[in-house]
């Protein structure tokens, strides 16, 4: 397996000393030393409480670099949830419970695409959801995709290789509207072409 390259940040000197007697001895991981955060394929994050400033953090690396980031955290609300997926954050361990296998699992799936959280935050996070499903999306007529039914109506015959009239007709629609349909999410979506816009469909498993 190849190493898995870790940038670290905490709160205080003893949290450091703390990770690098953790990570040290452990062949699947690379501590990177300060100033090489740039080559990182994950950030650690360890500290008490998502503070201000540890939200500053998150958001520079989200923006500067995009790795995915591990956090270590004693206690964390809803709204910090929230506020840390947003920051790229797909691992969280409690401080009390972290152990160096678990925390060399969270970094292994942060770098291979994946995520870890205990029960009770993915439980907040599909509350979370469904509420921005319910209040927000479904009054506009949108799914999670950001995309309406009709559009992803016309999406799937697209992706079926039927042109607009084709199109149209099964629908039973006018060919102005599946035009407009089509202009609508392609634009809203910055997507280049129909092709693109059934690539995008796709990764995003909206079709």
């Amino acid at each position: 397996m190849e190493q898995v390259r870790v940038a670290v940040h905490t709160t205080d000197p003893l949290s450091r000393a703390g990770v690098g007697d953790y990570l040290r001895h452990r062949a699947e991981v690379t501590l990177l030393d300060d100033g090489r955060q740039g080559e990182a394929d994950v950030l650690l994050v360890v500290a008490d409480r998502l503070t201000t400033d540890v939200v500053a953090v998150l958001r520079r690396n989200a923006a500067a670099t995009g790795a995915p980031t591990v956090l270590i955290a004693n206690e964390i609300s809803q709204a910090e949830l929230i506020t840390a997926v947003d920051c790229r954050v797909v691992a969280i361990q409690p401080r009390a419970a972290i152990t160096t296998d678990r925390l060399v699992d969270s970094l292994v799936a942060a770098r291979d695409g994946g995520g870890v959280m205990p029960p009770n935050l993915v439980g907040e996070l599909l509350k979370h959801i469904e509420r921005l499903q319910r209040d927000v999306l479904t009054p506009h007529g949108l799914t999670a995709s950001g995309l309406n039914a009709r559009e992803i109506d016309v999406l799937r015959l697209m992706a079926e290789g039927l042109d607009t009239n084709e199109i149209a007709s099964r629908l039973c629609y006018s060919e102005r509207t599946v035009k407009n349909v089509i202009y609508g999410f392609t634009h809203r979506l910055k997507l280049r072409n129909r092709s693109h816009a059934v690539a995008y469909a796709l990764r995003a498993g909206m079709i």
